[in-house]
């Protein structure tokens, strides 16, 4: 049976050799459908590896409480839209955060909210995120990592002082390689006096942490911003085995303080780490299921190319498929080796995509490495049995019906058609 197969395969090769242009365009189809399998693949899985990666400097003790919209889901397209276009939830206050120092497992808190300003030194001018939090936000976010001076106290916080850590791009466009601490910095017209600098971090989709100024968040909210209410608080818990109960506890308290008896009528969500990294896994499978569907497209039209090879290869070898017959072939053995013919094809396709897309995943890396992204597209075992197996279905689906009709031919109308 070995011997047999073997043969066969030997026999495969040699009459794709015979037609080396022919099979070499028969390869391409699928040589690209398979290296979009893979870069799409390692894309995703490098994307999400870095987005954990980010939650990793957070820790497995933390809780995030954020606003919501009323009556939606805290996942839902309905809350992150209607906040996108506009809608303002003003309930959560850094007071929130105090409150909620007393549940025994909670350990500290950092308020926070986001705002746009142009941020401007001497004759440069540039408009930069302000990032307004509390003085324990690098106990929380252990990514916040200073090159230079302090962060800022709670007596700053508590005093509205004019302070500001400022991330190491901003600190390159204002200062150059100037020492920047204790130097100004104006903020919609007010000296802000620069007392640390950020180690450079890089960015998380499009949130640039070198271009970050972090300022206390009650400076933020009653001297730029003219608010008294923030859009998030960070709570650091002091055991990480209950910090499911200690979310419960939280989410409790938060009602009893904004006087909410219908959870439907939430103006809050709760979220442990946990919940988050099982929210971008469902998000990335998701989003593989429909980029594969989307790249399988490419795999389709080579597997089209193969059948016309394939027809165009039985009609070639007509007589020899006769004369196989006539000394005693079976069908079944001119159906396996045209089948098989097709196989070999789409598996070297297969093999050949493979190399092709890791080269070309690491050379993304390389380009957005050079960009200041951090992100390694990893080529993963499933990326690889999914392009193997994708190769081999479409070999077997769109060689069967050539094989099948050449196991068909009859053996006088082969010999005779010669």
């Amino acid at each position: 049976m070995f011997r047999q197969f073997f043969t066969s395969v030997r026999f495969a090769i040699k009459n794709l050799r015979s037609n080396v242009a022919r099979t070499v365009l028969t390869l391409f189809g699928i040589v690209i459908g398979i290296m979009a399998v893979i870069v799409v693949s390692s894309s995703g899985q490098g994307v999400k590896d870095y987005i954990l990666g980010q939650f990793d400097s957070y820790g497995d003790d933390l809780i995030q409480i954020e606003t919501k919209i009323p009556s939606t889901s805290k996942n839902s397209s309905e809350n992150a839209m209607g906040q996108a276009q506009g809608v303002e939830i003003t309930t959560l206050k850094t007071s929130d955060g105090e409150a909620l120092l007393k549940i025994p497992n909670v350990s500290k808190y950092a308020a926070g909210d986001l705002g746009q300003e142009i941020v401007s030194r001497q004759s440069e001018n540039k408009r930069t995120i302000l990032y307004g939090v509390g003085a324990n936000m690098p106990d929380i976010d252990k990514g916040i990592k200073l090159s230079e001076g302090t962060f800022y106290s709670d007596q700053d916080d508590a005093s509205l002082a004019q302070v500001a850590v400022i991330g190491s791009d901003i600190k390159e466009t204002f200062f150059g390689n100037d020492d920047a601490i204790g130097k100004d910095i104006k903020i919609k017209g007010m000296n802000f006096r620069v007392i640390g600098v950020a180690e450079k971090r890089g960015a998380v989709t499009f949130f640039n942490y070198d271009e970050l100024i972090y300022i206390p968040v009650r400076t933020l909210e009653k001297k730029i911003m003219g608010i008294d209410h923030v859009q998030f608080i960070s709570l650091k818990v002091k055991d990480v085995k209950s910090v499911d109960v200690t979310a419960a506890d939280v989410t409790d308290t938060m009602r009893r303080l904004h006087n909410i008896h219908n959870p439907d009528q939430d103006d809050f969500a709760v979220s442990t780490m946990q919940e988050a990294r099982d929210t971008i896994d469902s998000v990335f499978g998701t989003i593989d299921i429909l980029l594969l569907a989307l790249t399988s497209i490419s795999l389709v039209v080579g597997g089209v190319g193969i059948m016309n090879v394939m027809y165009v290869a039985v009609i070639e070898r007509t007589f020899e498929i006769g004369l196989r017959k006539s000394v005693g072939a079976r069908s079944a053995d001119i159906r396996n080796q045209f089948l098989l013919e097709a196989v070999i094809i789409t598996l070297i396709g297969g093999i050949a995509g493979i190399i092709l897309g890791y080269l070309v995943s690491v050379g993304f890396s390389y380009v957005l490495a050079s960009m200041g992204f951090s992100l390694k597209f990893s080529i993963t075992l499933k990326s690889v049995l999914i392009s193997v197996g994708f190769s081999m279905g479409t070999g077997i689906i769109f060689g069967f019906y050539p094989a099948y009709k050449a196991s068909k031919l009859s053996p006088m109308e082969a010999l005779r058609k010669e």
